[in-house]
């Protein structure tokens, strides 16, 4: 058989393959033009009240809304102020939080957050929530979790057709189901982007995180390959991402990513998330005589990217600084266990502590009430964090409006919105290596207590931006080009 044999059944070939591609194609359209009007349908006919009168409908996709975090807190806030301007709005949330009632939810959000609703809402429950859990994915996390939302974001589509949608949890890959086929106006609050910029560097430079595993930073070919995978997933996720008629971010650093990977500029506002800190207010300023010594207090899920082992080695290099007749110290560690992954955490960094010698020395605080969080932070000298491109870092905030002075990351949301000159005056530090913890936290102790009363006073008037109030007018802000 010669070339010429080959060329002409390629070319007997290809007009034939042509038009089926063609009539799959127009088949397709069809397809698709079906649903979205059988969608739009079932949009008007939610849309209509009792009275045959027309109620715009507003749907939160919040498949973890029964959770205590600070995510939870922007979608109760955010729902609470929609509800003050658009009164006769039809409010959904669409959550996996199966085993619970609607009224469960609500009391949860009221006994964490101290919100309550003015107006009704109305819950769709989603059963295919593992379809988003990482547990599901080994392998391949970022894209199947992504897949996942897609089926789980079509469940939420089917039971309700909103006329404006709100991805409020980072499910980007729904917002052209509900744009395209679902006919909303849709709008995303993103408190971290699926993948980052920061993130294809980690990969490309092979440093070992707790996101990059060891076995591929030691492999060329490993790299090279899920270099292409966070490249390609980049792309695809700024694509959907573009579908967004209003972007909020949640800081600085999230803005830069966000304007990087979806290049939605103009549709795109820094919405800084709701922290309750005029709970922390009723704190004293006055230098804490509580307890004898200092006390060192770090509030964190125990979570790998919050980076306790880097709390407790500093630490322990500040013990070996510290000279014999100095107060003693006390590092407490404050912080939530969601699962038996969280637990075996703890136990490891237990080990940690005695490795180093320092068990005597380092408290942990697990799921404990609020008013002992309070106590704590009453008491404490220096807040501590250590997470590296923390998006936005509410628990930084909750330290500075109780108090303590911080010392922060020096990277993400504490290093460009949070720990930052208040009136020319310094509010916190920052610090990024174990020495540097370790130096800094010797640094502030050392300080006498007016110049660390000054620093805490400024860290306190700065925080007020970050107050419901002034979120409240941010996010309405942004919301009106999604209700005009």
């Amino acid at each position: 058989m010669d070339l010429g044999y080959f060329l002409r059944f390629f070319y007997a070939l290809f007009f034939p393959g042509l038009i089926v591609c063609g009539i799959l194609c127009v088949f397709l359209a069809f397809a698709l033009w079906g649903i979205r009007w059988l969608l739009q349908r079932k949009k008007r006919s939610m849309s209509a009240n009792k009275n045959g009168k027309n109620q715009m409908v507003i749907a939160f996709f919040h498949p973890y809304c029964n959770a205590g975090g600070g995510g939870e807190r922007v979608l109760w806030c955010a729902l609470r102020a929609l509800q003050k301007k658009y009164p006769e709005a039809v409010y959904v949330v669409y959550t996996g939080d199966i085993n619970v009632s609607g009224q469960q939810i609500l009391e949860g959000a009221f006994r964490r957050f101290n919100i309550r609703l003015i107006h009704p809402v109305q819950f769709v429950f989603l059963r295919k929530r593992r379809l988003v859990e990482d547990s599901q994915y080994p392998r391949f996390t970022l894209l199947g979790q992504s897949l996942g939302s897609i089926f789980l974001g079509w469940e939420a589509l089917l039971q309700c057709v909103p006329d404006v949608y709100i991805d409020s949890m980072g499910y980007a890959f729904t917002l052209p189901l509900f744009k395209y086929l679902g006919g909303c106006r849709v709008g995303s609050y993103v408190h971290y982007p699926t993948i980052s910029t920061d993130m294809l560097s980690v990969v490309k430079n092979r440093d070992a995180r707790f996101n990059n595993a060891g076995f591929i930073t030691r492999n060329p070919f490993l790299s090279k390959v899920k270099l292409i995978y966070y490249y390609l997933f980049a792309s695809l996720y700024g694509l959907v991402g573009s579908c967004s008629d209003v972007v909020m971010v949640n800081s600085s650093w999230t803005l830069n990513h966000i304007l990087s990977l979806w290049k939605v500029g103009n549709c795109t506002n820094v919405v800084y998330p709701p922290c309750d800190v005029q709970t922390f207010l009723d704190i004293p300023l006055h230098e804490k005589k509580t307890i004898p010594g200092h006390s060192v207090v770090s509030i964190g899920q125990f979570r790998p990217e919050k980076n306790h082992p880097l709390q407790i080695r500093a630490f322990a290099k500040l013990l070996g600084k510290k000279v014999a007749e100095s107060p003693s110290l006390k590092l407490v560690l404050i912080g939530g266990c969601r699962n038996k992954d969280d637990e075996l955490r703890v136990n490891q960094l237990r080990r940690l502590c005695e490795d180093l010698k320092v068990q005597e020395d380092v408290e942990f605080k697990i799921n404990i009430p609020f008013d002992e969080l309070k106590k704590y932070l009453s008491e404490a000298t220096i807040g501590l964090h250590t997470m590296w491109n923390e998006h936005f870092g509410i628990g930084v905030v909750e330290c500075m409006a109780a108090g303590t002075v911080i010392l922060a990351h020096n990277s993400g949301g504490p290093k460009l919105d949070i720990v930052v000159p208040h009136e020319g005056e310094m509010t916190g530090f920052l610090a990024e290596s174990e020495e540097d913890y370790a130096e800094t936290m010797a640094h502030i102790l050392s300080l006498s207590a007016e110049k660390r009363l000054q620093i805490r006073k400024s860290a306190r008037a700065s925080v007020s931006r970050f107050s419901d109030q002034e979120f409240e007018v941010s996010f309405l802000s942004s919301m009106e080009k999604l209700l005009e």
